[in-house]
Order: C-alpha cells, then sequence, then structure tokens
C-alpha cells in the first residue's frame, strides 16, 4: 500500500473513530462515516468490507509494514522481532490520538474487543512463523513465549500512553524488550553443569530441601 492509498484510509478511520465516539458505534451509519470523510457508499466499501473493519483498519497496513521489515532484516532474528515491533510502537505515536480513540470505542463495545483480541494474535502469528523459519532449531515453545512476552509488552505501554497514564516512547519500549529471554535452546557448557552427591539412604524430601538451599546460593 503506498503512502497516498495509506492516508486515505487513515481519514477514513479517523473520522469513523471520532463519530463512534461522539454518537456510539451502532448509532452510527456508513453513509454518515463516508459523508464525514468526504467520500462516496461506494468508496467506503472499495475499501472497507463492514464498520468493524474500519476500526482496525491501519492494524491492515501496520501487519504488512511489519512483515515487509522482518523480510528484510539481517540481524539476529530475535531482534529483528524486537525491532519490528518498535516500529509499529513508533507509527502507532504517530497516530496518537487516533489510537487513543480507538481505545475509547473499543471499550464499549464487546464485538470490538473480541476482534482486537484476534488482531493481536496476528502480530503474535506473523512474529513466531518469522521465528519458526528463521530459528528452526530454537524450541518451539521458546518462541511462542517470546513473540506473547513482545507483544504483550508492546500492547502494555500503548495501552498506559493512549489513556494518558504514560509518555513512554520507543526507547522505553526497547529497554523493556531487551530484558525478555531469547530461546537460544539448552547450554552445554561446563558453568552451568552441577554435581551433587548424597548418601544412599537420605530421604528425597531431604534431598530436595538440599538442592533449594544449595542451588539457591549459586
Amino acid at each position: 500500500m503506498d503512502d497516498d492509498a495509506a492516508r486515505f484510509r487513515l481519514t477514513v478511520v479517523d473520522q469513523a473513530l471520532r463519530l463512534f465516539a461522539e454518537q456510539g458505534y451502532e448509532a452510527t451509519t456508513v453513509d454518515e462515516i463516508a459523508e464525514a470523510a468526504g467520500i462516496s457508499r461506494r468508496t467506503f466499501f472499495r475499501q472497507f468490507r463492514s464498520k468493524e473493519d474500519v476500526v482496525f483498519a491501519d492494524h491492515e497496513s501496520q501487519l504488512a509494514q511489519a512483515s515487509a521489515y522482518l523480510e528484510a532484516a539481517q540481524c539476529d532474528p530475535w531482534d529483528a522481532v524486537c525491532g519490528a515491533v518498535v516500529e509499529v510502537f513508533e507509527r502507532f505515536t504517530q497516530w496518537r490520538e487516533i489510537a487513543a480513540r480507538r481505545y475509547r470505542v473499543v471499550r464499549r463495545v464487546p464485538a470490538l474487543r473480541e476482534r482486537e483480541i484476534v488482531t493481536v494474535f496476528r502480530y503474535e502469528r506473523l512474529f513466531t512463523d518469522y521465528l519458526r523459519e528463521r530459528m528452526p532449531e530454537a524450541p518451539d515453545l521458546a518462541r511462542v513465549q517470546f513473540t506473547a512476552a513482545v507483544t504483550a509488552t508492546h500492547n502494555y505501554l500503548l495501552r498506559r500512553m493512549v489513556r494518558g497514564e504514560s509518555a513512554a516512547g520507543a526507547a522505553d519500549l526497547r529497554i523493556e524488550l531487551a530484558s525478555i529471554p531469547r530461546g537460544r535452546g539448552p547450554v552445554h557448557s561446563d558453568e552451568d553443569l552441577v554435581v551433587a552427591v548424597f548418601p544412599r539412604d537420605m530421604q528425597l524430601r531431604q534431598v530436595a530441601d538440599l538442592l533449594v538451599r544449595k542451588l539457591g546460593t549459586l
């Protein structure tokens, strides 16, 4: 999608969200959205399938751009996922008012909350599929855990931003993402090997208690 098409869609999204916030989602018609955006009903339906689609239309652009970023990335795949997430966050900060309006509208409409959950999953699936392709040797659970944590961290900071609770920016997101463990698989160095010797007649409960105490001091 070129820049002009993206800007056009954002204009329609902005007007739709404004009307939803002012009049209510159910009370707002497609004709009212089209009139506010200065387009015909036919043009609206060429771009969007429904009122629900227009609420999340900018996510389609975000997903496409994140996919293109990952495809071109030459860095460590775990870092590439973080880089894609940061870019998504930066674009949302540029469209802060749209993101804030959507948050307020979605909170009030159960069907939109369900659609939001599906949309979040699409980001996670994009990132997980990328890691599966680039990091086939990594444990799959580690990939899924990583992408879930990355997406949740992004969404947490974004929600705080749109609610006016935080002025966190992309730099703050990078710091938080850097602390998420990368699933690099098992490490087999001697430094990670612990050998324990116990009397044959020691009770299992005593063995467990002793291990907990000793390993906690390493």
